[in-house]
């Protein structure tokens, strides 16, 4: 992961030093944007350099949403949205757009850069295993996922909730177990992000969506349709 280019997003000039001095003292190269629109021109003439995108809400000339929304018909580059306490309620409004992971602020830079080797970690890593079940089929050498025959796009975390849920078909599964695995980080905020990937995935399922259960008082399995 040392060397991996991150483009850095907020027109708080602080926080783009802070976070470049912290990522930096990792390995990681920082590219900086003070709004959407020039992150939006740096991504379009570097989006095969770029390994991963911070991404704040609250920006002049152009918001982290309509950023994401530009960045999102390029590519399916991984993005943290950064956002102000009072902006948590927009996390579904988020997930919706593609993003993978939120960060509030103020945060701790040193948790932050853990999500980001957390997230790049899988990003980089390489198996070669394939998984089917009840005709949606994934590809994890590809990254891609097969229903009924037709690709369906899934961000990032999506799709690696979605193989968790597979892998441990039939087992019900806490919300702590399932941050703490598929984020691997200890997430000590609300659990509703589960919730609101697990809303997505049941969505491009389609009819399939029926086979993630809602193990009510514990969290999720997955398996066969509930009679």
């Amino acid at each position: 992961m040392s060397g991996a280019k991150i483009l850095v997003v907020d027109d708080e000039a602080r926080i783009r030093k802070l976070l470049k001095d912290f990522l930096g003292q990792k390995g990681f190269v920082v590219i900086e944007a003070e709004d959407g629109k020039k992150a939006v021109n740096i991504f379009e003439e570097k989006n095969k350099e770029i390994d991963m995108i911070l991404l704040d809400v609250m920006m002049p000339n152009m918001d982290g949403w309509s950023t994401l929304r530009e960045i999102r018909k390029m590519s399916k580059v991984p993005v943290i949205m950064i956002t102000a306490r009072g902006e948590e309620h927009d996390e579904l409004f988020g997930y919706e757009l593609g993003v993978d992971q939120y960060i509030s602020k103020p945060f701790s830079p040193k948790v932050l850069v853990a999500r980001v080797e957390a997230l790049l970690k899988r990003t980089k890593k390489e198996e070669d295993i394939s998984l089917e079940h009840e005709g949606i089929f994934i590809n994890t050498k590809a990254r891609t996922v097969i229903i009924d025959e037709k690709n369906v796009d899934f961000t990032l975390m999506e799709y690696e909730l979605l193989k968790y849920l597979i892998l441990n078909k039939n087992i019900a599964l806490s919300r702590d177990k399932i941050i703490s695995d598929v984020w691997e980080y200890d997430y000590y905020g609300e659990t509703r992000t589960i919730d609101s990937h697990i809303k997505k995935i049941r969505k491009k399922l389609g009819k399939k969506g029926i086979l993630i259960q809602t193990i009510r008082g514990v969290g999720y399995k997955f398996g066969a349709e509930p009679k």
